[in-house]
């Protein structure tokens, strides 16, 4: 792993239901990503389509997966650079009398082209639920790329300590999110309180991972019109530091940001979290024998 590694943060608007636009545009962003030195480029969910499982023609454009993934390989492979693009909806049936199966799914891609790693959305966010197939009690898996151990997550799992966990245990010091969050995924009732309740989630949770888990987070989110409840605020956050670099709006944007590597290991150093997690007396690894116990 490199000391320091760059990394550009893209914050687009997906064009709903236009994904060779949006991939357009995604590939401007990487062009200029490379051109200013980064060694990976991280896109938002949902990023060639927006979210809209409901329109007619969302499930049709879904088929399309694999042309953009292979279009990111090469790309990457053009540009010299490492790239998540965002996720990508796929569809996939295992026989005519299945149902198609959605999948939300994030790849790494190599500076090569080639795909060193893959991850399907776990934890989905309760409108997903009756569109989208989870990867459920799959493990979490962490993936040796040219800028170090890198684990996946995906928006809503987020919120969930126990995905980062498996990730930090199995040696993962990177870890990223793409996301499509907006300030409307809160209630009614929590917006009243405050209207700015999911802004205050993300920044106070992205840095606690990082702290809690001694890691980097790179987490890359949707951008949109503001009226419609679009967040923004992607970042780049390390223990210690908090967000190295933030964009504070839901307006487009890039961030390009040097990761120093040492600063994680500093932090190890300090709280000693890899370490515990690692021992055999782990406090917490009866949980896990006892939903195994559960499941089998």
């Amino acid at each position: 792993m490199a000391p320091v590694f760059k990394v550009a943060v893209v914050q687009l608007y997906p064009k709903p239901l236009d994904p060779e636009h949006n991939f357009n545009k995604a590939a401007n962003f990487i062009r200029s990503a490379a051109a200013q030195g980064a060694e990976l480029a991280v896109l938002p969910e949902y990023h060639l389509t927006n979210w809209l499982p409901k329109d007619p023609s969302f499930v049709g454009l879904c088929e399309q997966w694999e042309t953009y993934l292979r279009k990111y390989q090469d790309l990457a492979k053009e540009c010299g650079i490492c790239i998540v693009p965002g996720t990508i909806v796929e569809i996939h049936k295992e026989n005519e009398k299945e149902e198609d199966r959605l999948l939300n799914v994030a790849y790494f891609i190599g500076n090569d082209g080639s795909v060193v790693g893959k991850y399907v959305k776990k934890n989905l966010w309760g409108p997903e639920r009756d569109h989208l197939t989870s990867s459920t009690h799959a493990p979490h898996q962490v993936f040796s790329t040219p800028i170090g151990k890198v684990g996946l997550l995906i928006c809503w799992d987020l919120a969930f300590p126990e995905a980062f966990r498996e990730l930090i245990a199995a040696g993962a010091q990177i870890i990223i999110i793409p996301t499509f969050w907006t300030l409307h995924d809160c209630t009614p009732a929590g917006r009243a309180l405050n209207p700015n309740a999911e802004a205050l989630f993300l920044d106070s949770v992205l840095t606690a991972r990082a702290f809690e888990n001694t890691c980097a987070v790179v987490f890359a989110n949707a951008a949109g019109p503001p009226e419609l409840g679009y967040a923004g605020l992607s970042q780049v956050t390390v223990p210690f530091v908090g967000p190295l670099a933030r964009l504070g709006s839901s307006a487009e944007g890039m961030l390009v940001v040097g990761v120093d590597v040492g600063v994680l290991e500093d932090a190890e150093v300090c709280y000693g979290i890899r370490a515990d997690v690692k021992g055999e007396d782990w406090h917490y690894e009866y949980r896990h024998s006892r939903w195994e116990g559960e499941r089998g």
